[in-house]
């Protein structure tokens, strides 16, 4: 007894390729998870040893600041600039390692959506960022309240700042040809954003033009939200502060799947 032959046809994978989004999302995962001395507890140890010092040195759990013990007030900050800058480091270093090596081929060459390219890679991100966020938060208990007041607007700040820097991480390793290029804009557009946001001062006591200055930028009101899910006080609106920064990250969003949607700077 014979069988035909079945003659080759090309596989489908119907509307979502969950096979290869799950493979790019542990690949991003396991980036720096096998690094995770680095990638996750030293960022632990830095804020760590911030606390220690505005509590030790100059008295952080005595003093207040906007009617809160100022340790609790500069928690929050902490853990969402390690989400900011871990989310970002991430999907950026990703993208240029793979660029400078010219292993770019191994996720643009499989069938790959630019939908599922920019979930796989932003999604590795916010991993990322939250797991720093969590073991943060569990490192410096010992110095300030970490018990959120408000779950749902904490979670929502924490994810919202992880998706945020996780595409804008993508889009700045497309853009850089080399580590230099990167570094810039770690060091003259993250940086600046992120220590001049509130989160070691309430943006009360500024000064304008300084004050509404702080209120264009998009890292204050991430801190603002999520420090009002922790203690419940925040310097600006709230809902003002969801509504900015979920239509941020949408765009910045949208921005990674035309890049990849295009292929710029990605296929020359």
């Amino acid at each position: 007894m014979t069988h035909a032959a079945i003659p080759p046809a090309p596989r489908t994978y119907g509307g979502l390729n969950w096979l290869g989004l799950k493979t790019l999302y542990l690949r991003e995962v396991r980036r720096f998870w096998k690094v995770a001395v680095q990638t996750i507890f030293g960022p632990v140890v830095s804020t760590w040893l911030l606390m220690v010092v505005f509590v030790m040195a100059f008295g952080a759990d005595k003093r207040m600041m906007s009617g809160i013990p100022f340790a609790d007030f500069l928690a929050p900050g902490l853990i969402m600039l390690s989400i900011i800058q871990n989310a970002f480091a991430n999907s950026s270093s990703s993208l240029i390692v793979a660029k400078v090596q010219g292993t770019t081929v191994d996720f643009l060459m499989p069938p790959l959506s630019a939908g599922e390219l920019t979930a796989g890679f932003i999604a590795g991100a916010t991993t990322r960022g939250l797991l720093v966020a969590l073991a943060m938060a569990l490192s410096i208990v010992v110095f300030a309240n970490v018990v959120p007041k408000h779950w749902g607007w904490t979670l929502y700040f924490g994810l919202t700042g992880a998706i945020m820097f996780g595409a804008f991480g993508v889009l700045g390793g497309i853009w850089a040809d080399k580590f230099d290029n990167l570094a810039f804009v770690t060091s003259f557009l993250i940086t600046p954003l992120t220590f001049l946001s509130g989160t070691f001062y309430s943006i009360k006591v500024l000064p304008e033009p300084f004050h509404t200055l702080s209120m264009w930028n998009p890292v204050f009101h991430l801190i603002d939200g999520f420090r009002y899910g922790f203690t419940g006080h925040a310097d600006a609106d709230v809902m003002i502060s969801a509504v900015s920064s979920g239509l941020i990250s949408l765009a910045l969003v949208f921005l990674c799947w035309r890049v990849f949607k295009t292929g710029w700077r990605m296929r020359a």
